[in-house]
């Protein structure tokens, strides 16, 4: 019974465990120890979901219990694992497109004020068309291609990068920035190994922020029609008044949503060791 597996704790670890586990480098300990920590917090919340809707007699159509979430999934697992891998990948190209245009630009702003004072008013009003309306066009001119939701993606990402960019380039300290060139530093070195590293902190902020914001585009592009995607498995299950159904492609998109986030927030830890943001 499913149900039963979740309520079945695991076993302790023995002595002999403890001590591989003491060997073991402390960065890896440390990593274990948030995955053992996420695993917990999942089979706890696991547990709730399903004791509560149990106890609370709450019916399908509004919350199924997560046995038979699962149950749906393991029966037909073809096309929820082709649409997140379908999703993952539109999500993954338009966030990665979107972080290195967006850094890239927000360098150029920095260094030509005319520039920006001509072109950033621009961005600032594309952002204002609605991200439905935006895909309609791109889906009008490319089709239903994964190039397509991937673009989307971009339009939804590349602004808040950039944002970011910029604010964490202009508030480098200046004396900083006249020590260096007073050791003869250059405008490259200046952006290498000062300002870049200074806004690191800034960028960061942005690209967890993108990281949920290009799955969002990535979903919104995919129900303009297609044929595989988590958007797709969301618009059938909602036309077919299947909320098991409905309730698997929201267990999915919320899975890569944390798969996105955490892998930035691992990067950001590992780059920005010196001031990440928790």
């Amino acid at each position: 019974m499913i149900f039963g597996s979740f309520t079945s704790a695991p076993a302790a670890p023995s002595a002999g465990q403890s001590a591989q586990l003491a060997r073991l480098p402390l960065p890896l300990r440390g990593w274990l120890s948030q995955a053992a920590r996420w695993a917990i917090a999942l089979v706890l919340a696991a547990v709730a979901w399903e004791a509560l809707v149990v106890a609370l007699a709450v019916k399908p159509q509004y919350v199924p219990r997560l046995s038979l979430i699962l149950q749906a999934v393991v029966a037909t697992p073809q096309p929820y694992v082709a649409g997140f891998l379908r999703t993952m990948a539109e999500a993954l190209i338009g966030f990665v497109a979107g972080a290195v245009f967006g850094v890239s630009v927000g360098v150029l702003f920095h260094r030509r004020q005319l520039l920006r004072e001509m072109v950033f008013p621009l961005f600032v009003i594309s952002q204002t068309i609605p991200v439905i309306a935006f895909g309609a066009l791109v889906v009008l001119w490319f089709g239903n291609t994964l190039m397509a939701k991937a673009i989307i993606a971009f339009y939804v990402t590349f602004f808040p990068v950039t944002v970011h960019a910029l604010l964490g380039l202009k508030a480098v300290d200046p004396a900083r920035i006249a020590l260096m060139r007073s050791f003869g530093a250059g405008p490259h070195q200046l952006l290498w190994r000062l300002q870049l590293p200074s806004a690191l902190p800034q960028i960061f902020v942005a690209l967890r922020l993108a990281a949920a914001l290009s799955l969002v585009g990535a979903i919104v592009g995919e129900w303009f029609g297609d044929t595989v995607g988590l958007g797709v498995l969301l618009l059938q299950a909602m036309f077919n008044e299947n909320p098991v159904g409905l309730w698997a492609a929201l267990l999915g998109c919320a899975l890569l949503g944390t798969l996105f986030y955490g892998c930035v927030a691992a990067l950001e830890k590992r780059i920005v060791f010196w001031g990440a943001e928790q």
